[in-house]
């Protein structure tokens, strides 16, 4: 039996995200209603047939995360019900990510648990975006098509032309990134050293690198509070440094994170659409760049039969 093709689906999360990897590949988003029993419960009909198709299901894992992981389970459970011939997750946003190993004992590794969930439900292949920890796809025993919107953020800070640049990890985790951005940006780098009292809370101890008269280009995979990344901005006011560019591709952005970002010493926080944001809410110092096309190629060379790896820079 041959193969009808690829069809492209939302979750409820990001379907403007979905409308526009839809718009790039020349599709139109497919149909299918998700809606809530007056229990709560989720309920999933796709509204046209997807037999022997190859579905792409666009859901990223943010607020309310466990109610977008459950509608991306109950999806795949009915692609596979209906005979898809393969269903890929397109997660721009990983949620649990940041749980990907224990800190303390008696504490779960709940990264691991959500991707024991999506193969046990039945994805075939995994798509995602800027890992906060990039060993979590040795979870899966399925592809996993680890991305990267930093391409993104090195063509946009390097229009901008900016005077006497340094790219500052904010921790030793984010170092790795910095450095790749810091190399393509022909840029110096810094590490800012920190210590967590708690979850979601930050302190800088102090900074490896020339700050000084530099504008800092601070790079992080997720803003969730904000808190952390004010405190990196203060320190770097603190030892001379310039207002600052921040960039990030996962605005979770939770609580008041967004009016924590409105700060005086950050000339501009540059963010991705892997989570839907309200733009109406967003000062104008916010910029929001789209993985749109990014993912369509990735689904597009999938589909082919092509290299991911044609995505990245040499060395990604």
């Amino acid at each position: 039996m041959n193969s009808k093709g690829f069809m492209l689906f939302s979750g409820m999360s990001n379907p403007d995200l979905t409308d526009r990897i839809a718009s790039y590949l020349g599709v139109t988003a497919g149909k299918v209603r998700i809606s809530r029993f007056k229990s709560g419960e989720i309920y999933i009909h796709y509204e046209e047939s997807i037999r022997n198709a190859d579905v792409y299901i666009v859901q990223s894992l943010s607020h309310p995360v466990n109610e977008h992981l459950m509608e991306l389970l109950f999806m795949v459970d009915a692609a596979r019900r209906a005979s898809a011939r393969s269903i890929n997750a397109v997660i721009p946003y990983f949620g649990y990510a940041r749980q990907e190993k224990k800190d303390a004992p008696r504490e779960p590794i709940s990264a691991k648990v959500v991707a024991d969930l999506l193969q046990t439900v039945g994805v075939n292949r995994v798509i995602t975006l800027d890992l906060h920890a990039p060993a979590i796809q040795g979870f899966f025993n399925i592809p996993v098509d680890h991305l990267t919107a930093l391409d993104y953020f090195t063509e946009y800070l390097k229009a901008k032309n900016l005077p006497n640049p340094v790219v500052v990890s904010p921790d030793a985790g984010r170092a790795k990134t910095a450095e790749k951005l810091a190399t393509y940006l022909d840029t110096p780098f810094a590490i800012m050293m920190k210590k967590r009292p708690a979850h979601n809370e930050a302190s800088i101890t102090h900074i490896v690198g020339e700050v000084e008269g530099h504008t800092p280009i601070v790079i992080e995979d997720i803003i969730d509070t904000g808190g952390t990344i004010i405190s990196v901005i203060e320190g770097l006011l603190e030892k001379g440094a310039d207002d600052a560019f921040v960039c990030t591709t996962h605005p979770v952005f939770s609580g008041n994170a967004v009016d924590k970002l409105n700060h005086p010493g950050i000339r501009e926080v540059v963010i991705t659409d892997s989570i839907q944001v309200d733009l109406d809410r967003l000062p104008q110092k916010f910029h929001v760049l789209s993985v749109a096309t990014l993912l369509g190629k990735a689904i597009r060379l999938i589909e082919k039969g092509g290299s991911i790896s044609t995505l990245f820079r040499a060395g990604m």
